[in-house]
């Protein structure tokens, strides 16, 4: 039980939770243009990444670059406190670390995540794309929950939990170079930046045909259409990749940076508060 509840998972998931909001808001742009590529098939999303973004903000506005980021960020810094804590907790039950520890640590803790907050990215998806379908993050689970029941609330459910792979790919590349090169002592800022966007690129370009999926299903969007153009080119399911990568890579390399920030100077503080009382 003492693993379970402590101050330091607190601080684990409170600094996860900080700097995947900075993260995100710094790079929400590309996530939007990441969700449309996923689920529209719109020849006015055609070309590089930063061409389509030039064209959305010329044509609908720098504002619709921005749609939904209230609620994204409502439900990330949920989701990750949900994450960090789980994860880092599970970790001191064990006296030694390994990445296949490490790995199956993000599966569990992946699992609970997705079962607990599947329903917030399934409301911030559909306000993604209409800002006008509810008025608030809470407004959305209500109406969602009264017009399409738990099925509404919880689709796109089970390639989430395959999906849990992609945090736990994530934290054993993350936490293996981390341990390998602090035993070195050779981990810094810039190196926890290179290592983030290592591990989350490694872990987005795995797993990337399952987010193309899940993101349809909590659209709402048919599969139909996507099975037929696999057909005739299965690279389809990477469509989008390029931005999903530009986005998540750039998102998780600002967010470890942050976290191992806070981190590192609560603890030294909680440590030297510590000693002082002895």
């Amino acid at each position: 039980m003492s693993s379970l509840f402590s101050y330091e998972n607190l601080v684990h998931a409170v600094a996860g939770a900080t700097g995947s909001i900075v993260g995100m808001s710094v790079f929400y742009p590309l996530d939007t243009l990441r969700s449309r590529l996923q689920v529209e098939d719109s020849k006015k999303l055609e070309g590089s990444s930063w061409e389509v973004l030039l064209k959305l903000a010329n044509e609908e506005g720098v504002d619709a670059l921005y749609r939904g980021l209230t609620p994204v960020l409502q439900s990330l810094s949920i989701s990750n406190f949900v994450y960090f804590y789980t994860f880092h907790a599970l970790r001191r039950t064990t006296t030694k670390s390994s990445a296949i520890q490490d790995l199956m640590f993000g599966i569990i803790a992946g699992s609970i995540n997705v079962v607990l907050t599947s329903p917030l990215w399934v409301v911030n998806t559909r306000m993604k794309f209409d800002k006008h379908r509810y008025s608030s993050l809470l407004g959305g689970l209500v109406e969602v929950a009264q017009k399409e029941g738990a099925k509404g609330l919880w689709s796109g459910t089970i390639p989430s939990l395959l999906l849990v792979s992609n945090p736990a790919i994530q934290f054993m590349v993350y936490e293996s170079i981390k341990r390998n090169l602090s035993a070195k002592g050779s981990f810094d800022t810039y190196t926890a930046f290179l290592t983030g966007a290592l591990a989350k690129a490694v872990a987005t370009t795995l797993t990337y045909p399952i987010q193309l999926i899940q993101s349809r299903l909590r659209a709402g969007t048919s599969l139909k259409p996507l099975l037929k153009d696999v057909k005739k080119n299965p690279l389809i399911m990477f469509r989008g990749l390029e931005a999903k990568l530009l986005q998540t890579v750039m998102t998780a390399a600002l967010m470890f940076i942050i976290y191992e920030k806070i981190v590192r100077l609560v603890l030294t503080i909680m440590r030297v508060r510590m000693a002082k009382r002895r």
